[in-house]
């Protein structure tokens, strides 16, 4: 005997090929994650059985074989007039009445459980879909707020017909699914109310870099059809899985959104709705909504353990749906299917590097995915209907993107969009079909001319730009796997925290030097002093800019600990359990100035090079109490977050004394050499340092060699003249001398030495006489890792280095 329906706590994943991926998932979970505090809302689907006998009972596989057998496969010139005939078949046709009474069973079953004014989300599963390799994310139908038996009819009667929507018809197509051998299931499932609350997205990966060890979580007012839609710029949080059940706070990174609209229910009753999608409306997100964050702190670690423990469930990275609801304050899980594109990139052995040859002028900028640059012409949309205008190649530019664009966007090199994040539908498209993808810019359809040619470049980190122009551009390919590893530790050196999960992957032995000096200028931006001390901030339009920028914060000292110690976190986190020595600012007083609101606090120096910087401003009255903050934001990375991987380490430190209070001072601010593991490194660049060497080894765990600043100083010539740029050299013998003189002291009280600096990649002689010499670690910038990785090799296997392959 038939079944139509199979209730969830009758469903495993091991059902697919009855109720589809979406339904099986949310079986699978309901029955052994649901135990486990996991909170999967109760409902049935619908069989595939079901919906062959509603084709059976209507003799339809006859005519929408002929209707898609006419399709063009080549140009889908007529895929909308097939789509729609197709459509039209299936909701002209009867909804067999042995279907209707076990949709009702279904329906009094869930009453029985939750009430009778209960309201059902409907939901298509397609037997085809949520494959690890294949996913129909947005290509079927999903309907919210469905309340009565009638509108539920409604609503699987529109699901069936959603297997032929254009989009899904192209899917299919594309991916070498068989029309008619791909059945739908209906899922039926309790509404959590979201509308009085939040929903989003969450991946148990970084969706954009496939980097592991992170979820990612995606989150607006209301409905969380928006976020698919691209209808809203998301808040977003980043939590670090190996310290879920280890750290007081494993969030290391939290970005607001402006969550512009809000999806609701709509004040209908049941009778005045003619379609389902009648049930919900769109409407504009109050502004004190949009500058809070959608979560709590406590409920994205809650969300971020049970995307945990739905990965491990089914051994593998996922996408998943969640909402929460402003009834009872309750987290639900509504969706998880396999994430279909990272997931599938399993050989990191290539790492592709591209690089702009060129400046231009910028036309938009928002979220930047795919890591590449592309150049094209671009070309203005305002609906999927105008697919014929985009030509193969060429960059599309929209305000949003939702599932309807599904076959345009594999036409398109690019995808730039005003509106959408990173778990948009837009995001998703771009992902799966390999485009460069600009999104949420907000201005591009404005700024942007139909036809213009553009570069689009999503290769400098989570931030995409449009520029003017075809500009020239390098494409670098490493094959990682025909390298060696050196004995020598190869490290990097890395500011910038937007790049930090994707250069995880090189092979590397952590980051030698992550200044701190550019998280402070590009993401906090704001002398640490000025806002220390607000009040004495006269310049107005300081004052303005400090206001806007730290006006989602306590107070303005959390906005600098705050922001320091996340943009800390993430490359902490991205290279963890390696060691990531970061160096305290080593702004020179002329920089410190060029911050907002910093001229207030900076003294004028004749010569900044050798003046207030490093050590000695971290003692000084000018700016102890801004060094008071970089203290308690590293403090916050390491016993808060959890990443002891982090080391510390003091640039321009003058004399032994000098290292000794700075010391005793960050041990006052909590920061103690040796408490939790806790190292502190000191830069070699004074002549001092060298000659010294065995008195700061009593004060530090290692040594950093800034060769530039060494050589300069040695020489008394300025780095920076062109005057004397020959004078200036890194195989000078004096600079060489005080190098050896550093290296051999080291040796000799078991203290760490590296190196960070050019000119190991640069020359292969000066690789050869660190390696020679016995140091420890070399740090390279990402753009010169690989060449100076050879030159490291090279040098060992000519010292007689064993090096492993």
């Amino acid at each position: 005997m038939a079944t139509y329906i199979k209730l969830f706590k009758d469903i495993s994943y091991n059902d697919l090929s009855k109720v589809g991926g979406k339904n099986a998932s949310l079986g699978e979970m309901y029955n052994q994650l649901n135990p486990e505090g996991i909170q999967v809302p109760d409902g049935y689907a619908t069989t595939s059985e079901a919906y062959w006998y509603f084709l059976e009972q209507n003799n339809l596989k006859k005519q929408l074989t002929a209707i898609l057998d006419s399709l063009d496969t080549t140009h889908f010139n007529n895929l909308n007039e097939v789509g729609e005939k197709a459509r039209e078949l299936i909701l002209s046709a009867r909804f067999p009445e042995e279907i209707r009474q076990e949709i009702e069973a279904g329906y009094n079953y869930l009453k029985k459980e939750y009430g009778d004014e209960i309201s059902l989300a409907v939901r298509s599963s397609a037997t085809a879909e949520d494959l690890p390799t294949a996913s129909f994310a947005g290509q079927l139908e999903t309907y919210l707020n469905v309340s009565g038996l009638n509108n539920l009819y409604k609503a699987c009667h529109h699901s069936y017909a959603s297997l032929f929507t254009n989009r899904a018809i192209k899917y299919r197509v594309d991916n070498g699914f068989e029309h008619m051998q791909v059945a739908l299931s209906v899922g039926v499932q309790t509404m959590v109310r979201s509308d009085q609350a939040c929903s989003g997205v969450m991946f148990t990966l970084d969706p954009d870099t496939g980097f592991e060890n992170v979820v990612v979580i995606s989150g607006s007012w209301g409905l969380g059809e928006n976020i698919v839609q691209g209808a809203v710029n998301t808040d977003e949080f980043v939590v670090f899985k190996p310290m879920l059940d280890k750290a007081e706070q494993p969030i290391i990174s939290r970005k607001l959104g402006s969550k512009a609209k809000t999806m609701i229910y709509a004040k209908k009753k049941e009778d005045e709705l003619q379609l389902p999608t009648d049930a919900i409306i769109n409407l504009d997100t109050e502004p004190e909504k949009q500058e809070a964050f959608v979560l709590q702190d406590d409920e994205v670690i809650q969300l971020a353990k049970w995307g945990k423990r739905i990965e491990e469930h089914y051994k593998q990275p996922m996408d998943v749906e969640w909402a929460k609801d402003g009834v009872n304050g309750g987290l639900f899980i509504v969706q998880a299917r396999p994430e279909t594109v990272q997931s599938q990139h399993k050989d990191q052995a290539f790492f592709t590097e591209y690089t702009l040859k060129e400046e231009g002028k910028i036309l938009s900028s928002g979220i930047g995915l795919s890591n590449r640059i592309v150049t094209g012409a671009a070309r203005i949309l305002s609906s999927p209907k105008e697919i014929d205008k985009l030509q193969e190649g060429e960059v599309l530019v929209t305000r949003k993107t939702d599932p309807d664009w599904d076959p345009i966007l594999k036409k398109a090199i690019a995808i730039i969009t005003e509106q959408g994040g990173r778990a948009s539908h837009a995001a998703i498209v771009a992902r799966e079909v390999g485009a460069a993808a600009v999104l949420g810019t907000n201005d591009a359809t404005r700024t942007i001319q139909d036809g213009q040619q553009v570069t689009v470049s999503t290769a400098g980190g989570e931030t995409g730009y449009v520029y003017e122009g075809i500009l020239e551009w390098d494409e670098k390919k490493t094959d990682m796997s025909k390298l060696g590893k050196p004995h020598t530790k190869a490290m990097l050196i890395l500011g910038d925290p937007e790049q930090a999960f994707k250069y995880s992957f090189l092979p590397n032995d952590g980051v030698g030097l992550m200044r701190m000096e550019f998280i402070i200028n590009n993401s906090i931006q704001i002398h640490p002093m000025a806002l220390k001390h607000f009040e004495k901030v006269e310049d107005k339009e300081a004052r303005e800019k400090i206001e806007q920028l730290t006006h989602y914060f306590a107070n303005k000292e959390d906005y600098f600990v705050e922001k320091l110690a996340e943009a800390t976190a993430i490359i902490a986190a991205a290279f963890y359990p390696k060691d990531v020595i970061v160096r305290m600012s080593d702004f020179k007083s002329n920089e410190y100035a060029n911050l907002i609101g910093g001229r207030k606090f900076e003294p004028e120096e004749s010569n900044p090079m050798i003046g207030l910087r490093g050590a000695s401003r971290y003692y000084h009255p000018l700016y102890q109490e801004g060094f008071e903050l970089e203290c308690r934001a590293m403090k916050k990375v390491r016993e808060e977050m959890g990443l002891t991987n982090v080391k510390l380490m003091i640039p321009f430190c003058r004399t032994v004394d000098e290292g000794r209070k700075v010391i005793g001072l960050m041990e006052e601010y909590g920061l103690k050499r040796g408490d939790n593991g806790l190292e502190v490194y000191v830069m070699v660049e004074i002549p001092s340092n060298a000659l010294l060497a065995e008195e700061f080894a009593e004060v530090f765990d290692g040594f950093s060699i800034g060769s530039n600043d060494l050589t300069q100083l040695t020489l008394g010539a300025d780095r920076d003249s062109a005057l004397l740029s020959d004078i200036f050299s890194p195989f000078d013998p004096a600079v060489q001398q005080l190098i050896m003189m550093t290296l051999e002291k080291a040796k000799k009280t078991g203290t760490k030495a590296g190196l960070c600096g050019q000119a190991p990649s640069d020359y292969p002689k000066y690789a050869a006489f660190l390696v020679e010499n016995g140091i420890n670690s070399i740090s390279f910038n990402p753009d010169a890792f690989f060449k100076g990785l050879e030159n490291m090799l090279e040098a060992e296997k000519a010292a007689g280095v064993n090096v492993s392959s």
